[in-house]
C-alpha cells in the first residue's frame, strides 16, 4: 500500500460530466443519433467529445463542414441533452465532496451550456456552485484554457493557486495550459498525466485549513 497523497490549494475548479455527474448514458444516446445522421463512427464521436463543446467535436469529425452547420447542430443536441436526463446520477462521493467544500472558493467549469449544467446537476441531486463558467461564458472550447483562467480571475486567485478536477484528456490539457495542477478523476485520462488521479470522489477527503487553504487527502492505492 502506498501512502496517501496530499494536495493543497486555495481554490477548486470543477468539471461536471465525468467528474461530478455520470451522464454517459444520455451523452451516448444523443451522440449516437447524431453520428448515424452523418455517417461517422459513433465510438469515435463519443471518445472525442469528452470534455469538449459539441461544435468542436463536430469540426474534428467533419473538417470540411461549415462552422454555421456545426453550431446549429450543437444547439440542437444541447436542447436534446437538457431534456434527456434519464440515467444521470452523481459520481460516487460527489454529494459529500460538494458539501465538504461548500465554504471554500470553488467554481463549476464545464463545456455544457448553463441550462444543461443545471439540468444534469439537478437530476443528480447535486448543489450547483454559485460561480458557473459554462459554454456561454467562453469563446473557445477545452482544451483551450479560457474557462479555467476566467474562473480563477472571477474567484480572485492566480492560476497556480487553483486546483482543477477533471476527467477528460481535453480538460486536463486545458488545466495544464492554464498553469494549474489537476486532479484526474476516473478512467478516461489516457496519457494526459494529471498531477494526481483517483477513481472517483470517494477517494478524496477534504480539510479546510485555518489560513483559508483546502487540503485534499487522496486515499492510497492498493498494490
Amino acid at each position: 500500500m502506498t501512502e496517501a497523497t496530499l494536495l493543497t490549494t486555495r481554490a477548486l475548479l470543477l468539471d461536471m460530466d465525468g467528474t461530478l455527474v455520470n451522464s454517459d448514458a444520455a451523452v451516448e444516446r444523443v451522440w449516437r443519433g447524431w453520428a448515424a445522421e452523418h455517417g461517422v463512427d459513433p465510438e469515435r464521436a463519443i471518445r472525442l467529445g469528452r470534455g469538449r463543446q459539441g461544435y468542436a467535436t463536430m469540426a474534428t469529425l467533419l473538417p470540411d463542414r461549415p462552422l454555421a452547420e456545426n453550431l446549429a447542430d450543437n444547439r440542437r443536441l444541447l436542447a436534446q441533452e437538457v431534456e434527456d436526463t434519464e440515467g444521470v446520477v452523481p459520481i460516487p462521493g460527489a454529494p459529500e465532496f460538494l458539501h465538504a467544500i461548500a465554504a471554500a472558493p470553488h467554481a463549476l467549469v464545464t463545456s455544457a451550456s448553463l441550462a444543461l449544467a443545471e439540468a444534469r446537476m439537478g437530476a443528480a441531486g447535486l448543489m450547483v456552485p454559485e460561480l458557473r463558467i459554462t459554454a456561454e461564458s467562453v469563446g473557445a472550447s477545452k482544451p483551450d484554457p479560457e474557462g479555467f483562467l476566467k474562473a480563477a480571475a472571477e474567484l480572485g486567485f492566480a492560476p497556480a493557486d487553483c486546483l482543477v478536477l477533471e476527467d477528460s484528456v481535453a480538460g486536463v490539457s486545458a488545466a495544464r495550459a492554464a498553469g494549474m495542477p489537476v486532479l484526474g478523476i476516473g478512467a478516461h485520462l489516457a496519457d494526459s498525466a494529471p498531477t494526481a488521479r483517483v477513481p472517483d470522489l470517494t477517494a478524496v477527503g477534504v480539510e479546510l485549513l485555518p489560513g483559508g487553504e483546502v487540503r485534499l487527502r487522496l486515499a492510497p492505492r492498493l498494490g
